[in-house]
């Protein structure tokens, strides 16, 4: 895939210019935090040439890096428009946005609070094992694993099998509600160990706004945005922005099938 962005044609200029299609990455782009096939690359970068593409992930730039980036290439120019933590953390042809902030917009205090739970609740959670990295605070949001996010891919494998029998996250989610009903708080369970909490209206439909904004920037108007995610279902982190009614959403089940139906829509 091309390093730059200046190898595309500009965004006024693609062939379907008022389409843009987002990705979620964990299980849509990816294997669940492993790297994207060369075969998903060289797809995405054969769409650029057509439409506007952008990644929106829950997790934090580093991880996107990770999964879809090289040493050499920047993921910030893979993708016209690159946003992590639900777009909390955002760039446009490899140039930052503006950013918002969790802890800024919670308060110490009641961070503290929700915090000091967590960490409660965990150590009372009887699950196959338990690493490190409970609660992992980010710019937008933070993220909460029983299991500890310094897991192996066996044990993230070993522990999403448990937690689809025994309900660890939903039960821990639910417990968080009931602690914390005027916190005005979300909480989404995505990927395979943990889930997410951020203030409501800061689910993966924040990212909208900036493709909203392309049209005074540009000139392009994104009447069809797609949007293809792993986790649609009520609860995943991929629902509010696959139900909103500014996108096109697309329920995949892995990368292959990601691949399947951008071929079907844009004769890849």
């Amino acid at each position: 895939m091309a390093q730059a962005g200046s190898v595309y044609p500009p965004l006024e200029d693609r062939p379907v210019k008022n389409t843009i299609c987002l990705f979620d990455v964990d299980g849509t782009l990816t294997p669940a935090r492993l790297s994207a096939s060369p075969q998903m690359l060289q797809l995405l970068s054969m769409l650029r040439h057509k439409c506007a593409i952008g990644s929106i992930g829950g997790s934090d730039l580093i991880k996107q890096q990770e999964q879809l980036g090289t040493p050499a290439i920047n993921v910030t120019s893979l993708f016209d428009f690159c946003f992590a933590e639900n777009g909390l953390t955002a760039f446009r042809l490899g140039q930052p946005l503006a950013s918002a902030s969790f802890i800024g917009w919670l308060g110490e205090d009641k961070y503290k609070q929700l915090v000091n739970f967590c960490l409660r609740y965990i150590s009372e959670i009887d699950c196959p094992v338990k690493r490190g990295t409970f609660v992992e605070f980010r710019n937008g949001m933070i993220n909460v694993s029983p299991i500890g996010r310094n897991a192996t891919i066996e044990e993230r494998l070993a522990f999403n099998k448990y937690d689809q029998e025994h309900r660890i996250r939903e039960k821990f989610v639910a417990a968080l509600q009931a602690q914390f009903p005027d916190f005005g708080l979300t909480y989404s369970i995505g990927g395979q160990i943990s889930f997410d909490v951020f203030p409501t209206g800061w689910d993966k439909t924040y990212c909208l706004r900036y493709v909203e904004q392309e049209k005074g920037i540009s000139g392009v108007e994104y009447t069809t945005v797609h949007f293809f995610g792993d986790k649609t279902d009520k609860g995943g982190n991929d629902y509010e922005i696959f139900e909103d009614q500014r996108t096109v959403g697309h329920a995949v089940r892995n990368p292959e099938d990601t691949m399947k139906v951008l071929k079907e829509i844009f004769d890849l």
